[in-house]
């Protein structure tokens, strides 16, 4: 799995040259209701594994939750599905507020 850094994400968000990756947010409601990076789909990691169907396996797909650790789960989860574009946020929601978005709330 490719791990993607807030900075990193940030650039190929505004890169229209590149296509844009589906920034799936597996953490609770209630944490996407605190903060959120626009544009994100939330599907809670405990429903991954009945709607990971969902998905399109060729859109490149970055992981995002908290801190990074729910999402490198089903970043992993994903790619033993055959998903081969997946990438983690490192250091999460969290550090796309540090490092990226200082607007954003944290938690």
């Amino acid at each position: 799995m490719e791990h993607i850094t807030a900075p990193e994400l940030a650039a190929w968000i505004a890169d229209s040259e590149r296509p844009t990756p589906l920034l799936l947010d597996v953490r609770e409601p209630w944490e996407n209701q605190t903060c959120s990076i626009e544009g994100s789909t939330l599907i809670p990691m405990n429903t991954i594994p009945g709607r990971f169907a969902e998905l399109d396996e060729e859109q490149p797909v970055v992981c995002i939750c908290h801190h990074g650790a729910r999402s490198a789960q089903v970043a992993a989860f994903l790619e033993r599905q055959g998903f081969t574009k997946v990438a983690n946020l490192t250091g999460g929601i969290h550090a796309w507020a540090t490092q990226v978005d200082s607007a954003m709330p944290t938690y």
